[in-house]
Order: structure tokens, then C-alpha cells, then sequence
């Protein structure tokens, strides 16, 4: 990853209100900042986000995720020029899986979303998954934070596919879709039900032409499914639709249901809720992230590590009592 110039972190910093105006640069330059490893990086990051923190929060949250081949990027493409036709400005946070030679990102997602990559009123950052779990990047949601400090209205992180990374994500955003093709309904009891349950909205792609009639059935089969599960909140049922990204049909119709979404939980007070509730959860994870690094790092404990590592392979101690072991030798030099 490459890290900012000093020059750069500075006049971040010196004048904010390059970030909070929409500056295009300021902005990746702000998200190169806390993607940065280096722990003097993450200090003035740190301080950079509680700078802006008043100055978040007015956006629509919505994670996005499906399949691969489903027509995530064709579709959220689609999706921005009507946000952007009705006057707002989206920003797309669009997980990556990461090369491991180079950590960077593998895919192309300017490339992927080539009209709405070159609007003024949209931002594409792909981010490399690295070693986060689920292939969510670790600093998505600051970017996040970010990009709604910058004046993105809707901000859409989009997933690696269908795996862990839903539930992650489900913790950073107010709404999310689950995008399936038609057929899809065929493999409905494949798909991990936690996944389908995470869903406010479920998206049936590519539905035009041929593949209209299938995607019909596939509707029926996903609304189905969905009513033998238990709703998420007492303000909202989850919906399938259906849209063709090639054509614009249904898109408009999804940018209501979200209209709707937002305006409902606003209204009942489970967004703000919602949006406590994964602050603290995020808390937490950072000092479970913070603490494995600081207890790797650790120079006392590497002899020791490595040892138990080995005891552990070799099947002569039970990792829960090594993993104590760990634990009590650092916590006894911090005392």
C-alpha cells in the first residue's frame, strides 16, 4: 500500500475543510491515510476522524452483495446514475479481494463501473480485503465515515461475495441488499440462511428478455422463503423486486424502497439505535484487532510463542491452555 506524503497528511490536516468542501483529492488522500499501516500514519488518522466526526452520519448506509456473476458492479453503475439523476452524490466503497504478492487489490473497479466512475458526483475507491476477516477491509467503515464528511449522500460498500463478510459488513450500514439472478431461487437452501436473514432487500438481475419469466419464478421462490422468516424490525418486511441494470427497469423502484427504508427507521428511532449499537460493536473489534497485533508484536512473548505454536502443532498442549499462557506472561509484564 502506498502511504501519503508528509505534504500531503499536512495539508489534510491544516485545512480540513478541503475534505468537509468534496475535494476529490483531499478525500483519497484522507482514505490512503487510515488504510495506512504505519503507526505514526494511525495516530494523525485517528485524529483526522475526530475532526470530522461532527460532520457524519447524514447519509444512507447500504451494503450490497451477491453471488459472483450476479451483476454487482453492472448493477450499482446502473443504481448511481439514477442517485445522481435525482440530485445526490454516491460514493462506493467496493472491497476487493487482495493480491497476496502485493496486497493491492486484484480487481478493477473503475474499469467495472466506467459512466460512473467519471461523474464529479460519484466516488469509487476499491479497497484490498488483505487479512481482514470475511474480506472486508478493515478501515471500510472509516472510509465510510469519510466519504459522508466529504458530502456522499448514499454510500455503497459492496462485497467480495457471499460469505462472512455479510455479517461484517451488516454492522457498518443502515440497509442491506442481497443481489441473486434468475434461477437463483433454485439454490435458495443453499445459500446460508444467516445471509438471506441479514436481507431488507432482495434484487432479482438481469430480469428482461429471456430470462423475464425466470426471473419471475425466482421472485416467487425468494419471497417465499423470506416469509417463513422472522422479521428484523417491527418497521420494516423485507422485499424482492426485480430489475435489469441493461435497461433501467426496477432501479428507480429500489431507490424508493431505500428512500422508504431510511425514512421509516429514522422515524421509529431504529436508525439512530441501529447506528449505536455498531459503534460500540466496532469498538470492540478494534481493541480485539489492536490487542492480537500489540500481543504479536510483542517482543517478550516471541521465544515463548513460538514455542507454544509448535506444542500446539504437535498436539502436546490444548490451544485454549496455551492461548492462556500467552495471556498471563503479557499481562504480567504490563503490571
Amino acid at each position: 500500500m502506498v502511504s501519503p506524503e508528509k505534504n500531503e497528511i499536512k495539508e489534510i490536516l491544516d485545512d480540513p475543510s478541503l475534505l468537509l468542501n468534496g475535494d476529490r483529492r483531499a478525500l483519497a488522500q484522507a482514505i490512503t491515510l487510515i488504510e495506512s499501516s504505519r503507526d505514526d500514519h494511525r495516530d494523525v488518522a485517528e485524529g483526522l476522524l475526530n475532526k470530522i466526526m461532527p460532520n457524519t452520519g447524514e447519509s444512507i448506509r447500504v451494503g450490497i452483495s451477491g453471488p459472483p456473476g450476479v451483476g454487482k458492479s453492472t448493477f450499482i453503475e446502473a443504481f448511481g446514475q439514477v442517485v445522481i439523476g435525482h440530485g445526490k452524490k454516491i460514493s462506493v466503497l467496493a472491497v476487493d479481494p487482495s493480491s497476496s504478492r502485493s496486497g493491492g487489490s486484484i480487481l478493477g473497479d473503475r474499469t467495472r463501473m466506467p459512466e460512473l466512475s467519471r461523474s464529479k458526483d460519484a466516488f469509487i475507491r476499491p479497497s484490498p480485503s488483505g487479512m481482514a476477516l470475511g474480506g472486508v477491509a478493515r478501515r471500510t467503515r472509516e472510509a465510510m465515515l469519510l466519504c459522508e464528511a466529504a458530502g456522499f449522500e448514499v454510500i455503497f460498500i459492496e462485497t467480495v461475495g457471499v460469505g462472512q463478510s455479510e455479517h461484517a459488513v451488516s454492522d457498518m450500514v443502515d440497509m442491506f441488499i442481497l443481489l441473486t439472478q434468475p434461477g437463483g431461487g433454485d439454490d435458495l437452501q443453499g445459500i446460508k440462511r444467516g445471509v438471506v436473514e441479514l436481507a431488507d432487500l432482495v434484487v432479482v438481475t438481469k430480469s428482461d428478455g429471456e430470462l423475464e419469466k425466470v426471473s419471475l419464478q425466482t421472485q416467487a421462490d425468494y419471497a417465499a422463503g423470506l416469509s417463513l422468516l422472522r422479521d428484523k424490525s417491527t418497521f420494516w418486511s423485507p422485499k424482492v423486486l426485480r430489475c435489469s441494470a441493461q435497461s433501467g427497469v426496477g432501479i428507480e423502484m429500489i431507490w424508493e424502497e431505500i428512500k422508504s427504508f431510511k425514512e421509516k427507521s429514522h422515524k421509529t428511532g431504529d436508525l439512530e439505535a441501529k447506528r449505536r449499537h455498531q459503534s460500540v460493536a466496532w469498538m470492540w473489534r478494534e481493541v480485539q484487532s489492536m490487542s492480537i497485533l500489540r500481543l504479536k508484536n510483542e517482543a517478550k512473548l516471541a521465544r515463548l510463542s513460538e514455542e507454544l505454536e509448535q506444542a500446539v502443532g504437535q498436539g502436546l498442549i490444548e490451544p485454549g491452555t496455551a492461548a492462556r499462557k500467552i495471556l498471563n506472561t503479557f499481562f504480567q509484564g504490563q503490571l
